[in-house]
């Protein structure tokens, strides 16, 4: 990760040597009617003293003085960058989540590549439906530089044809996943940036009240100059306040799942999407996943066998059978010292860090907020806030520095329409009247053509992914 001067922006060379996102993109227009388009547009119907403890300043790190926020450049697009009608045509999909289908397209009103993001099947059931309106309520109220967000929301049908969702978000190169089994070299610097800014959105998401409980590489978006951005709220709820209350334990992708999830706890909390950063973060160092077990006891096994056997105080919310399981067999002492041979970026620091994240006992594990102070990260935050972030600028005399860092959400994000959601035609009133109000006042909405041909390749593998995922489901 090369850094030539606060104004260089690709802080790591070529991440990706060429994109796998190939070179077609739905064919667009903005004329509702042409048959040769996929998407169309129609008419709308210097900082202040830190107290101690606080992370440090880049000044400190070598920066220069200053305070204040940089105006994002809202987006350009000359007329000699607009793609020709045979770059527009549909590519595959870029991605498959649990609950969706993602495609590179083109929006026609600046031609500028986005992802669109088809949400099917939302109005199956109640628990479906409020999934998806609690999902498309969050990618709407994120403003967060780490964390994907809405662009838009495609104009809905009437409500009575109104059965899917199509939601536009900033397209992204890659994923972690991809980054991390590819044989693209990662450094000590690529691995802090990344780190730091996994943090930052987390920092960001816990304080808005919200689990993410899918925290895994593959839901890690990063680009070749390394911004990074949390995706896939499709198992994300609102933190839980009653511990009385039961939560599922059908979450997290199983090598990322902390221990209190493995062992059937029922009330869990912001610690358990720590426990998958510690995973990812020792992924990054090693270039293979920490704990990979065939089954869930298994899990449980490796992440003992490397922390040891749990004190009693941490068994106490278990499940009976798993905390019988662990009790019956042999004492297990902590063999941490083999982190350090994750790799030689394993250092007193990084393993310090990670043996903090990775605490048997959610009491005990650092918090998201706490680990963005460890000195570990200390040069990640310079990196990323010296010539990757969209809150600092460069000015001749030097670069101006926000006065917060790691900023928090302005408010907690709000589910309590839930309680008044009884029914699934309540659910789809509700959700066509969030899209439509959503839209007021914004630029020209797009909606699906589904006169072009690009619109029968979409559906045909929307449909086979759709399918897919329900035979998955009934086993």
């Amino acid at each position: 990760m090369a850094f030539h001067g606060a104004g260089r922006q690709n802080v790591c060379g070529d991440l990706f040597p060429g994109s796998d996102l190939g070179h077609k993109y739905f064919c667009v227009n903005s004329s509702c009617g042409a048959p040769s388009t996929g998407l169309s547009a129609t008419p709308c119907l210097t900082a202040p003293t830190a107290p101690a403890g606080t992370p440090r300043h880049p000044t400190a790190l070598g920066g220069s003085t200053g305070g204040g926020a940089a105006v994002p450049q809202p987006y350009s697009n000359p007329a000699s960058e607009v793609p020709s009608p045979a770059e527009m045509e549909p590519d595959r999909p870029i991605g498959y989540g649990a609950f969706g289908v993602v495609w590179s397209v083109t929006d026609p009103r600046d031609g500028r590549k986005v992802a669109l993001k088809k949400m099917p099947n939302v109005f199956q059931n109640l628990v479906s439906c409020k999934r998806v309106f609690r999902e498309l309520r969050m990618l709407c109220f994120f403003k967060h530089d780490n964390v994907l967000s809405a662009l838009d929301i495609l104009q809905p049908p009437q409500i009575d044809c109104f059965e899917e969702i199509y939601v536009i978000t900033e397209l992204m190169q890659s994923d972690l996943h991809k980054v991390i089994v590819s044989p693209q070299p990662l450094t000590t610097d690529h691995i802090k940036v990344f780190l730091y800014q996994i943090l930052r959105g987390l920092k960001y998401l816990h304080s808005a009240g919200i689990l993410h409980r899918d925290i895994k590489p593959g839901n890690l978006l990063v680009n070749s100059n390394c911004l990074l951005k949390i995706c896939d709220f499709g198992l994300a709820r609102v933190e839980e306040p009653d511990p009385s209350r039961h939560m599922t334990q059908e979450v997290v992708t199983q090598y990322y799942r902390a221990p209190e999830v493995l062992m059937g706890c029922r009330h869990y909390g912001s610690a358990i999407d720590v426990w998958s950063v510690g995973c990812i973060f020792a992924e990054l160092l090693g270039r293979r996943i920490l704990f990979q077990a065939q089954s869930p006891i298994q899990q449980l096994d490796l992440i003992t066998d490397l922390l040891g056997t749990p004190p009693l105080s941490a068994l106490a919310l278990a499940c009976e059978g798993a905390r019988a399981h662990i009790l019956r067999g042999p004492h297990k002492p902590p063999s941490l010292s083999v982190l350090y041979m994750l790799s030689d970026g394993a250092t007193h620091e990084a393993v310090h860090l990670l043996c903090r994240m990775l605490v048997f006992d959610p009491a005990k594990r650092i918090s998201g907020s706490d680990a963005l102070s460890h000195p570990y990260l200390d040069e990640g935050r310079l990196r990323y806030h010296t010539c990757m972030c969209q809150c600092c600028y460069s000015v001749p005399s030097g670069r101006v520095y926000t006065r917060d860092f790691e900023p928090v959400a302005e408010r907690p994000f709000s589910h309590s329409y839930e309680n008044s959601l009884l029914s699934v035609w309540q659910g789809k009133e509700l959700i066509h009247r969030f899209i439509t109000e959503h839209q007021q006042g914004k630029r020209v909405p797009l909606c699906i053509n589904p006169q072009s041909a690009a619109f029968k390749t979409f559906i045909r593998s929307t449909a086979w992914h759709s399918s897919k995922v329900s035979r998955k489901e009934e086993r």
